[in-house]
């Protein structure tokens, strides 16, 4: 089995947070569901949207919103729940839609922007662009650790 080179092409789950346009590493999200009203958790933080129960998993639901410090909304039809895994830490991130699964290059990402807003900036990897749209590709050790701030 040969090793991927630095050269190699990434997937990524194309999602849309509020109206911006974000990517996943397409190796941490195990499955796409369709949104549900989770169980509350009293006295969670407005982040975490409570828990389901997925395929006998209990899953804590965290809105993608809130924690890039986005208003939230009410959920729609094409509202979706992501199902991540990142080590040892399973969760759901709650997305306004799922867009597409691409492929990126190395050479379409870039360092995230020095004017953008720190508290944002921290949860991305990079940028790239999809057709004429800026495309931030989150990093999930930086949303993990964010959210273990949080809770």
């Amino acid at each position: 089995m040969t090793q991927p080179t630095s050269n190699a092409t990434s997937e990524f789950l194309l999602v849309r947070v509020s109206d911006e346009l974000y990517a996943l590493p397409s190796t941490a999200v195990r499955e796409v569901a369709r949104w549900r009203s989770p169980t509350p958790v009293p006295g969670a933080p407005p982040v975490l949207q409570g828990i389901i129960s997925q395929r006998g998993v209990v899953t804590p639901i965290v809105d993608l919103r809130l924690l890039l410090g986005l208003a939230a909304n009410a959920p729609t039809r094409a509202t979706r729940l992501i199902m991540m895994h990142h080590e040892n830490c399973d969760f759901a991130l709650l997305v306004d839609a799922v867009l597409d699964l691409t492929a990126l290059p190395p050479s379409a990402l870039a360092p995230t922007p020095t004017a953008l807003e720190a508290s944002r900036a921290r949860l991305l990897s990079s940028v790239a662009r999809h057709g004429d749209r800026p495309l931030g590709i989150l990093s999930i050790a930086a949303l993990v650790a964010a959210l273990q701030e949080t809770i």
